[in-house]
């Protein structure tokens, strides 16, 4: 039989309508701000969900993505069984210029 689980595809908001707190407090949380700093040093597209080395369960990594979604930072598309994502770097950085760049930056 086939599998006929279907997710919801993930709602996307676009950098231009997200104020820079909302940006400020998805990028301010330690696991969403490890999320980015891993995205940013990979392929767009090249990253599923499961794949980023965070100390927390699928839930919460859903939520933490949702989060990133919601502030224009992160897209997300469903490739078969994998959600795979894709950091939002040129929309991001022409709404809040160097923003990306400074969360970006080593310690």
């Amino acid at each position: 039989m086939a599998n006929t689980h279907h997710r919801a595809a993930p709602v996307h908001v676009h950098p231009d309508e997200v104020s820079v707190l909302t940006a400020l407090t998805a990028l301010a949380d330690p696991v969403r701000l490890e999320l980015v700093r891993e995205l940013a040093s990979s392929p767009d597209w090249s990253r599923a969900c499961g794949s980023f080395d965070v100390p927390v369960g699928k839930a919460a990594l859903s939520h933490h993505f949702g989060v990133l979604r919601g502030a224009g930072i992160v897209e997300q598309r469903d490739e078969g069984p994998r959600r795979v994502n894709r950091l939002r770097r040129e929309e991001f950085e022409a709404r809040f210029p160097g923003l990306l760049a400074l969360v970006l930056r080593p310690d």
